[in-house]
């Protein structure tokens, strides 16, 4: 049965249909086949208690904090004041695409949309500055998978729902993993770069006065980081209040910088709805799927099965490791997490390891799926934003950026503490 599901899910998948309804059309072909009475009659039911949850209301609110972000043009200026500190460095703007994704990804929470914003102030830099067009593409893509691991993060939110972990212990876990990352992505640009700086760097941007009054651009991503992570760990609010806090945030700085008019507000607010009906769509589907796949026992016969083989602890991390870089090449992010933490999650659980250190594990398996083809997300979001080359040119831009993640998930593996000392220390 187990075979069965999974060559129909793919076979669902390849034949182009939208995820979520892959995974509601899968739930009620098992049903059909394999259960004694229709289990989908209670969709309804789960539909609705998937959907209430409290934790679920911060993603809307992350969405539209990053939209509103990105047209009060937030992105620019973060970017412009990133380029002047960081261009002279050996792989020039590169660092300062890197660096930009990750302080966007701290008010955002999406890989892609932190792509897409930091892509669109930057591609235009690479031709330019004579840079090398597919590593300059690459880290772009790369720097966006930040996004899903930089706390806040909507991806870290539905692992916690998904398993019933904290969130804030999940994001002070994600928190140094997510610099450190960041920092691999930039040593491997400094490494790869053909060029030490751009050609014709501005000589007023050596000038000590203009990089110190660039620091006035940078102040706003830190401020918004620090009213939403900081509320929450100060005890002022919950995930969902911090996130409505940022939102506010984000709304003075659109105002302070005169962006703030109703045609903007409503393609913010247009495009939060579009973003969060096909997340929450997924994420009903994935339950329905999930009730009937535990309801046939093929849950029950997976976690069986895998602890039956009897691998020690580490070599079912290897194979899980293994598996969602596989896995990553074929699915989107959002529903591969959505469809296999339920499964490997208790497995992994079971065999000794921490859940909060397992999330931040597994959120950088995530990231590795946005840039690995032929679905990498973030390859297409870039690919879109050149005005012209193909799609591999951004894929062979981006593979040597996947050896910092893999760098990042041996280490680990070899100190766990680099993800657990955080939480431990300030939450106990």
């Amino acid at each position: 049965m187990v075979g069965t599901t999974v060559l129909l899910l793919l076979g669902l998948l390849a034949i182009g249909l939208p995820v979520a309804a892959a995974l509601g059309v899968l739930a009620l072909t098992l049903d059909s086949l394999f259960a004694p009475i229709p289990l989908t009659l209670a969709a309804g039911e789960i539909a609705w208690n998937t959907s209430k949850d409290f934790l679920l209301v911060a993603i809307p609110l992350f969405v539209l904090l990053g939209e509103i972000l990105l047209r009060a043009g937030v992105a620019e200026r973060t970017y412009a004041a990133l380029s002047i500190w960081l261009g002279r460095l050996p792989g020039g703007l590169m660092h300062a695409n890197i660096a930009a994704c990750a302080l966007f990804a701290a008010t955002s929470g999406s890989s892609v949309a932190t792509a897409a914003t930091i892509g669109t102030v930057a591609l235009p830099q690479a031709q330019r500055f004579g840079y090398d067009e597919k590593l300059f593409a690459g880290s772009l893509a790369a720097g966006g998978t930040l996004g899903i691991l930089i706390p806040p993060s909507i991806n870290i939110i539905l692992y916690a729902v998904l398993t019933d972990t904290s969130i804030p212990r999940l994001y002070l876990a994600a928190l140094v993993p997510g610099v450190l990352l960041a920092l691999g992505f930039m040593l491997v640009a400094a490494l790869l770069a053909r060029s030490s700086a751009p050609r014709d760097q501005p000589h007023a941007a050596r000038r000590l006065r203009v990089r110190l009054f660039a620091l006035f651009d940078l102040a706003p991503p830190f401020l918004i980081f620090l009213l939403v992570v900081g509320s929450i760990y100060a005890g002022w609010a919950t995930p969902t209040e911090a996130a409505s806090l940022g939102v506010v945030g984000a709304l003075a700085l659109a105002a302070a910088y005169r962006r703030l008019d109703w045609p903007m507000l409503k393609a913010a607010l247009e495009s939060t709805v579009k973003t969060t009906s096909m997340i929450l769509v997924i994420v009903i589907a994935a339950a329905i799927l999930n009730f009937v796949l535990s309801a046939l026992g093929i849950t029950r016969q997976i976690t069986s099965t895998l602890v039956d083989i009897g691998l020690s602890p580490w070599a079912m991390f290897i194979a899980m490791v293994i598996f969602y870089l596989i896995l990553g090449c074929f699915m989107e992010t959002l529903s591969m997490m959505i469809t296999t933490v339920p499964v490997v999650v208790p497995v992994m659980v079971a065999a000794g390891f921490d859940p909060v250190w397992l999330g931040v594990v597994i959120i950088v398996l995530v990231e590795a799926a946005l840039i690995t083809p032929p679905v990498g997300l973030n390859l297409f979001v870039v690919q879109s934003l050149r005005p012209h080359g193909r799609i591999e040119d951004v894929v062979q831009g981006v593979l040597p950026f996947l050896s910092a993640m893999i760098a990042l998930l041996a280490l680990l593996a070899l100190a766990p503490g680099l993800a657990l000392w955080l939480p431990q220390r300030i939450m106990g």
